[in-house]
């Protein structure tokens, strides 16, 4: 038997189209995209982007100040063999960031500080005081497009609960998401004080954007017709707090990876394994029928031809059926279970330039897009690694550490693993709340961690689609 695994397969960097006409406005790099060609979508969004706020008693000027540093030019001070100059959000996207009407900024009382230093529990004071402040703007919601929450270093203790799972940011998600209304939490340490402006400036920018509605790029090369649906639960609890249920969020992509809506919904006919949840061949059908019914509204009616379904635990006979029923005239179902928890490391090895019978250790990791099969149904794809193209040496981003690959299990689908390789580096790079050249998951499966921990602090789902900018 031998020990030997498959040759490796290496694929190229997939390249982002930042104009919806000109197919040669596109770079694999999406921040210098940007500065090039400009957003996807120039001419979508509200100009300028009205921005209401919350903050402290006598600091809203704070978050004025702030503002006004997104007209501003700044050099990168980190990352500098990636971040490019920000050079004012105008610049890059075409619209401007302003206040909105002095009736749209609420701060909080005076008291707030000592009254959180008394209470023994922080946290709950601090979220009711904030969901009281987002309430009194609900009344002047037409009035603003994003909302700039202001929260400073010296309420950190209030951020989490100790015994609860409580956590901040995601229990005002969840609750400004139901009301239509996309939050930037605006961290002291994290973005008031950063030091590297040129940071700060480009994530905030593309934030707000597309919490604005939006698109600053999407996927050059894909093919068309696809859906992309990623899968993904949330345990959460009744309100008497047991016994414990799963809500399913379904998240749909069009095939340039844009869409960005998904829907939730509690599931009844679930069965739990190893605590992980799996559906029923009914419930898996619900799931990917409403799923399609996503993409047909935003496509004329029209089926897709192959539809690529992502989710991280494995599927069973009876959701692989489920999902074979629900999708009668595809031309191609791929059912694909991504595992970002693996053993495997790699090791770039490359000849000798002093002696060609000799290989040796590269100066640089495994580089990324690179797939080594390990069976007929499985294989490893290096999703972060080294990247050519950037600048003189290759881009390894976060710059230190041995990358380690995704492991990817093919339930359902045939032929090679190209497509399926290479639309997981694209979908890679569709993450719009984020600045870095790439996610280590595809977007189906990052924004799954998202939902599902937004999504078990909502009271209540409905049945009308989400879109993900509120989320964000």
């Amino acid at each position: 038997m031998s020990s030997e695994i498959s040759p490796h397969v290496w694929y190229p960097e997939p390249e982002l189209l930042f104009h919806p006409e000109r197919s040669g406005d596109r770079d694999i790099h999406p921040l210098r995209g940007l500065k090039r060609f400009g957003p996807f979508s120039a001419s979508q969004v509200p100009s300028p982007i009205r921005v209401a706020t919350i903050a402290p008693a006598g600091e809203s000027t704070r978050l004025f100040g702030f503002m006004q540093e997104l007209h501003r030019t700044f050099s990168p001070r980190e990352r500098t063999d990636y971040l490019p100059e920000w050079p004012g959000f105008s610049a890059v996207f075409n619209t401007r960031v302003t206040a909105a009407p002095a009736k749209c900024r609420v701060e909080l009382e005076p008291a707030l500080d000592a009254d959180l230093a008394a209470s023994p529990a922080p946290h709950t004071l601090l979220a009711d005081r904030l969901i009281q402040a987002v309430r009194c703007l609900e009344a002047f919601r037409t009035e603003f497009d994003v909302l700039f929450v202001y929260l400073p270093d010296r309420w950190e203790a209030a951020f989490f609960g100790h015994d609860d799972d409580f956590d901040l940011h995601d229990y005002l998600k969840a609750f400004a998401a139901i009301r239509g209304m996309p939050i930037q939490i605006v961290r002291e340490g994290r973005a008031l004080s950063y030091s590297c402006r040129a940071s700060v400036m480009w994530r905030i920018g593309l934030a707000i954007y597309a919490k604005a509605g939006g698109i600053p790029w999407k996927l050059a090369d894909t093919k068309a017709e696809t859906a992309f649906i990623g899968i993904s639960y949330a345990v959460r609890n009744d309100d008497s707090g047991s016994p414990r249920f799963v809500t399913c969020c379904s998240q749909v992509f069009d095939e340039d990876g844009a869409g960005l809506e998904f829907i939730a919904f509690d599931t009844n006919e679930i069965q739990v394994q190893r605590e992980n949840p799996f559906l029923s061949r009914a419930e898996m059908f619900r799931v990917i029928t409403r799923s399609l019914e996503l993409y047909r509204r935003r496509h004329g009616g029209r089926s897709p031809r192959r539809v690529m379904i992502h989710k991280t635990t494995e599927f069973k006979s009876d959701e692989i059926a489920g999902c074979f029923e629900a999708l009668p005239v595809c031309e191609a179902v791929d059912l694909i279970q991504v595992v970002d928890e693996v053993g495997w490391r790699g090791v770039w090895w490359e000849q000798d330039p002093n002696n060609p019978r000799r290989n040796q250790a590269a100066a640089y990791p495994v580089k990324r897009g690179t797939l080594v099969q390990l069976g007929p149904r499985d294989a490893l794809l290096w999703i972060h690694g080294a990247v050519d193209g950037l600048g003189k040496r290759p881009h390894l981003q976060g710059g230190r550490g041995t990358p380690k690959p995704i492991r990817l299990v093919r339930h359902a689908g045939h032929g090679s693993w190209d497509d399926t390789a290479m639309a997981a580096l694209a979908l890679s790079k569709m993450n719009w709340n984020n600045d870095g050249l790439y996610d280590p998951l595809p977007v189906t499966m990052s924004y799954a961690k998202v939902l599902a921990r937004v999504l078990k602090r909502m009271p209540r789902l409905g049945s009308t689609p989400f879109q993900f900018r509120f989320f964000m």
